[in-house]
């Protein structure tokens, strides 16, 4: 019957595990055996002479090795028989029992591994056979560290689940599993303490302080890797691919000493230009992060285990495409003996942690000159660039006041920034104006910062240096001193809410004082009609260039003129947020028909001027697209077929009322002309489609699909995700057409309507 196939099918089994235990033990015989051959003449060498180390420091290491070749050795050669005259009766337990029984000797190498290091060390200096073979250390570090010795023994477990309860070996098997697993235990709670610890000699151990993914560029490619800082080296390493079940390894790719290492000055002719992935491409991979976690919720809800599993390799798979893509600031590090290396990281913040980090222990001078064996280093560090599905953060706008500084012990000229991580990286999002020379800087500025899924928020307080000729320019960046930065964790319970929620940020012997308050995306993005018509802001564009007897609502070319005249260059124009307050004070100007908006606008900061301009397409009751004609452009940039898309397009676009057109081929000029300066503000036509694209196209509340509950990670969900790609779209579409062809009747009357 069923059964007895099944344990025939399972002592079949029992062949192929004991075939793949010998090859590994074959393996393991030949790692010994390289140990011990370049010691065999330094042995013998250290009994007629007078070498560098004892008789008894060798014997440390070839006895010991030695010994446990033999017990290897015997295993192997009681088990290659019994598996090549095989039977299902076949018995092996007694040799796993008596394998498990002399494990202890395992444990002379984990307690004396300190001094076996620095022997092996010795040996290495003291016989040039011992050195030629520059693999003997690492193998030793990796055979016989704390953390290398949990490989050692052979996969009972597996042995054991094919071997059926009636067999004589399952008693025996047990027997030896249980012998392993106590052992291996109380050699995990040893490692524990030990696990972040090295000895480089006597007294002094090498421990990992930092490390984090980042972006190599290696001959003009993006590569991913792993960089760690111990107490006496940086160290890079690549993460390898598994295979056919295998753990997880690094393979090493180089090493700095700290005593070596400095910051590379760069010289502009000398650095290498940095590839840049497109736009779309990046927001094509968020998009698909957003659907899969999304998917993971729902198949946590359904309880579907094995497809979670699968879905969380793919999220990460994705996660590391998005963290080899997205950074493009310059971190490089120089070796003093050497060449130099670039990474890519996408924060300023993360960029000066790593430079304080390294001159922190530089200063300590604990570099120590023995060179390090990275596998054995490597053995306990294996990470993922992976996220917490767990998490989903906040999706919404978080409106942060910077009040004002103090504890500064000398007059500075101080700006802040303000970063949010999005998609598991961190964009610069605000800036306040230098406030200068003062000790007590008072900003009161008002931010209006979008939220994609964000847990932190970062603050850095900058001294702005005007004499930048006299600087030492690091990385060919930002020349501006960072004085103090901090970070606060975004709280999806505490912040949701009405009222604005104080705090005090203390860093590096300074207070920031801030003000937050969040919106959640549900509300945020709502169209209100404003009740008082006489004004722009939330009243239709038809209204307001009636009244005005205009084709271009005014706020749009006086906003559009400011722009042009000094934020052509100026780095994330639409992007970076303008001061809030700056921004409500334009909008009660220009509600109010004030005829001072103009030298108002000349006083404030571009971004200021900027954000007035989104605002005002934002508070449209009605898009700009309208929302009549929304679900045909959608339908329309769907289309995968060029003519009949560009058809659809243009027809669509010249039947919006003729307010709404010509205020958009405006705009529309506008960005264009903003795009063409992309080298120097950074904004291509991608981003700034990002940007206007849902500000333009959104439908009113009555229309849009957004979910209800923002608090769920749905909010960033599906369809939520595609409508707004689908705006983004649309916009790009537009900004990337060289013309547009219009019928002469519109072209006449658009002609005559730029004489705004």
């Amino acid at each position: 019957g069923k059964p007895c196939l099944d344990a025939e099918k399972g002592l079949e089994m029992r062949k192929w595990v004991l075939s793949g235990i010998l090859a590994s033990e074959e393996t393991y015989l030949g790692q010994l055996e390289a140990l011990l051959l370049p010691m065999k003449p330094l042995k013998a060498a250290a009994t007629t002479s007078q070498p560098v180390l004892t008789v008894t420091q060798i014997e440390t290491i070839f006895f010991k090795v030695a010994e446990l070749y033999e017990i290897h050795k015997e295993f192997y050669d009681g088990l290659l028989p019994r598996v090549q005259q095989w039977n299902h009766q076949q018995r092996v337990g007694d040799l796993f029992q008596r394998l498990a029984n002399q494990l202890g000797l395992y444990r002379a190498f984990v307690d004396n591994y300190e001094v076996a290091v620095e022997t092996a060390e010795k040996c290495s200096q003291a016989n040039s056979q011992f050195a030629e073979i520059s693999e003997v250390n690492s193998l030793f570090c990796r055979l016989f560290s704390p953390w290398g010795v949990g490989r050692c023994p052979p996969p009972l477990q597996d042995l054991l689940k094919h071997t059926p309860p009636s067999h004589p070996d399952h008693p025996l098997l047990q027997d030896a599993l249980r012998i392993s697993q106590n052992f291996l235990s109380s050699i995990n709670e040893e490692i524990t303490p030990r696990r972040q610890s090295m000895t480089v000699k006597k007294g002094e151990h090498r421990q990992l302080l930092k490390d984090s993914f980042m972006v190599e560029l290696v001959e003009g490619a993006r590569k991913l890797r792993h960089v760690f800082l111990f107490t006496d080296l940086l160290l890079c390493a690549k993460l390898k691919k598994m295979t056919g079940g295998k753990s997880q390894q690094y393979d090493c790719k180089w090493y700095i000493p700290l005593a070596d290492l400095a910051f590379q000055n760069v010289d502009e002719s000398d650095s290498c230009p940095i590839p840049q992935v497109p736009d779309e491409d990046i927001d094509a991979m968020k998009i698909k992060i957003s659907q899969i976690k999304n998917e993971i919720q729902r198949e946590k809800a359904n309880k579907g285990g094995k497809l979670v599993e699968r879905l969380r390799k793919k999220l990460c798979e994705q996660e590391s495409l998005l963290l080899l893509t997205s950074p493009c600031m310059a971190f490089r590090v120089h070796n003093r003996n050497g060449k130099s290396y670039t990474f890519l990281i996408s924060s300023d913040y993360e960029r000066a942690e790593w430079r304080e980090a390294i001159r922190e222990q530089q200063k300590k001078r604990e570099c120590l000159a023995v060179a390090p064996c990275c596998e054995c280093l490597l053995t306990v560090c294996v990470f993922f660039p992976c996220s917490d599905d767990e998490s989903p953060g906040l999706y919404g706008f978080l409106n942060v006041i910077v009040h004002s500084a103090s504890g500064l012990k000398q007059s500075l000229n101080l700006y802040c920034t303000l970063e949010v991580d999005s998609f598991g990286y961190f964009v610069n999002k605000a800036k306040t104006r230098v406030y200068r020379d003062t000790t007590e800087p008072n900003w009161n500025e008002e931010f209006e910062i979008e939220l994609e899924g964000s847990q932190t928020l970062r603050l850095l307080c900058y001294e702005k240096c005007y004499n930048k000729s006299k600087l030492n320019r690091e990385d060919g960046e930002n020349s501006d001193r960072i004085v103090a930065k901090s970070q606060i964790q975004l709280d999806p319970q505490a912040l949701p809410g009405k009222d604005w929620q104080r705090t005090v940020v203390s860093m590096n012997g300074i207070e920031v004082k801030l003000s937050m308050k969040f919106t959640s995306r549900e509300f945020s993005l709502k169209r209100m009609p404003s009740r008082k018509q006489t004004g722009v802001f939330g009243v239709k564009i038809s209204t307001v260039t009636k009244r005005e007897r205009s084709k271009v609502p005014y706020i749009v070319r006086q906003c559009v003129e400011e722009v042009e005249r000094r934020g052509m260059e100026e780095v994330g124009i639409y992007r970076v947020s303008g001061v809030a307050t700056d921004i409500q004070a334009l909008k009660v100007a220009f509600d109010a028909n004030d005829k001072d908006v103009s030298v108002m606008m000349s006083e404030m900061d571009v971004n200021a001027i900027a954000g007035t301009l989104k605002l005002y397409f934002r508070e449209l009751p009605e898009p700009l697209f309208t929302d009549e004609l929304y679900p045909s452009f959608a339908g329309g940039i769907a289309l995968s077929d060029s003519v009949a898309k560009e058809s659809c397009m243009l027809n669509l676009l010249l039947s919006l009322p003729e307010p709404n057109l010509v205020t958009f081929l405006f705009l529309l000029d506008h960005l264009k002309r903003v795009a063409e300066n992309e080298s120097v503000n950074k904004m291509s036509l991608h981003n700034l489609a990002t940007v206007f694209g849902p500000t333009l196209l959104r439908p009113s509340e009555k229309d849009s699909k957004i979910p209800a509950n923002p608090t769920l990670p749905i909010s960033m969900g599906d369809s939520w995700s595609l409508e707004v790609m689908s705006q983004v779209q649309v916009l790009l579409y537009f900004l990337q057409l060289e013309t547009i062809p219009t019928p002469d009747s519109k072209r006449q009357s658009i002609l005559f309507s730029t004489e705004v």
